[in-house]
């Protein structure tokens, strides 16, 4: 992979999105309610719709997404379901291990995977992803080694600008859009998410 190339340069190549889940598809917040049991807990997060959909839009396009984090959640695993995601890793401590191993798992270069994070635990991902996207929120030394950052922070559609700036850079950005609004469109409905509440 050659230093010098430009984001966009970077974005045409991408076949594969992989994000890290909380900060960047989520606030950063983590909601601890009572569980039924004494002791337990039950974990809520808050996602953004506007990502919902840029899932499908990655989709429709060809692209295949994967979360990378370090939290197990059922939270999680419930939202990756919902919007049909390829690879899910939880429990990783050391992302880049993941990344590789989707990169095997697609007979994919890691040129053609772009990782989205905001944390110090997400550099060493990022660092040998092709291309590498910090969310607004993210910590200055992430943004300081980021290909490009997002105009929105992690939870308001941070998500979304990475698709969209992928999809865009590959000069499809306008074509995918208008597809997936047309009525009727098979492909369409194929790449779209789930209804929620499974």
């Amino acid at each position: 992979m050659s230093s010098s190339l430009t984001p966009i340069e970077r974005a045409k190549r991408i076949k594969i999105i992989l994000f890290d889940v909380d900060g960047v598809l989520t606030d950063n917040g983590i909601w601890l309610f009572p569980g039924a049991a004494p002791g337990s807990t039950v974990e809520a997060k808050g996602f953004s719709a506007h990502d919902g959909t840029g899932i499908s839009l990655a989709r429709l396009a060809g692209l295949k997404c994967g979360f990378v984090t370090k939290r197990i959640s059922d939270t999680v695993h419930l939202r990756a379901r919902d919007l049909k995601i390829e690879h899910i890793y939880m429990g990783q401590s050391y992302k880049r291990q993941a990344v590789e191993e989707v990169a095997a798992k697609e007979n994919v270069s890691l040129d053609e995977i772009a990782f989205v994070g905001d944390d110090i635990i997400d550099l060493p991902a990022m660092r040998v992803a092709g291309l590498a996207i910090a969310v607004a929120n993210a910590r200055p030394k992430v943004k300081a080694e980021a290909h490009y950052i997002t105009e929105h922070p992690g939870g308001q559609g941070a998500g979304r600008d990475a698709i969209e700036f992928i999809l865009d850079a590959k000069g499809i950005l306008d074509s995918i859009t208008e597809e997936y609004i047309t009525e009727g469109s098979a492909a369409a409905a194929a790449a779209d998410i789930g209804k929620g509440g499974m």
